[in-house]
């Protein structure tokens, strides 16, 4: 697959066919591109949490926010939740600031997923007192994210808009998932 491909492929899927696990090794796989991207100073202050185990798995689900522009959709249904999760948290014995480094890893573990015949979404709205309970997560690591992962059940699509054009996301009546993203001619910028 051609990277940029790859890139177009990678969307936010937030529904997935709870029948395709993703098994523990292929989440060791998934994270292990983590270790090897850039990092602040090369500090390294990330870590993460592999949740494949169904349970657990079930038991972090409802501890998440999913696509806050979609205010009648609630998350994914039963059938359609995650298979498993990546948690990424800072080591704050490191660094306290992850900013950066996170936004590298969590695009590079997609990428990942995504060449691995999966598809994942980035969570930042959490209940993060209550996952770091579940997961017995000490207070030295700041909770970050969570990365969704599982055999994307939907079709997400990118729109081309305009200036005017609004950025939420949207669902249109047959359930396709439309996300705009701006053109490159407005992007890419000349002030000289």
């Amino acid at each position: 697959m051609h990277f940029r491909d790859l890139v177009t492929k990678n969307r936010s899927y937030r529904r997935f066919d709870s029948g395709v696990p993703v098994t523990e090794d292929a989440v060791r796989d998934i994270v292990e591109l983590a270790c090897y991207v850039s990092s602040a100073k090369n500090l390294q202050p990330l870590k993460f949490i592999a949740v494949c185990e169904p349970k657990k798995v079930a038991a972090l689900f409802p501890l998440l926010s999913w696509a806050g522009y979609l205010a009648d959709w609630s998350g994914p249904t039963e059938g359609e939740r995650p298979t498993a999760y990546i948690v990424m948290l800072g080591d704050q014995s490191i660094s306290t600031e992850f900013g950066c480094d996170s936004g590298i890893a969590a695009q590079t573990m997609l990428l990942g997923a995504t060449a691995s015949g999966f598809g994942g979404c980035i969570v930042a709205s959490l209940e993060r007192s209550k996952i770091r309970e579940l997961l017995r997560i000490p207070d030295s690591y700041s909770i970050l994210a969570v990365l969704a992962l599982g055999k994307p059940l939907e079709t997400v699509v990118i729109d081309q808009m305009s200036e005017s054009d609004s950025v939420r996301y949207f669902r249109d009546v047959h359930g396709i998932h439309h996300v705009p993203k701006r053109k490159l001619d407005d992007v890419l910028l000349r002030f000289y």
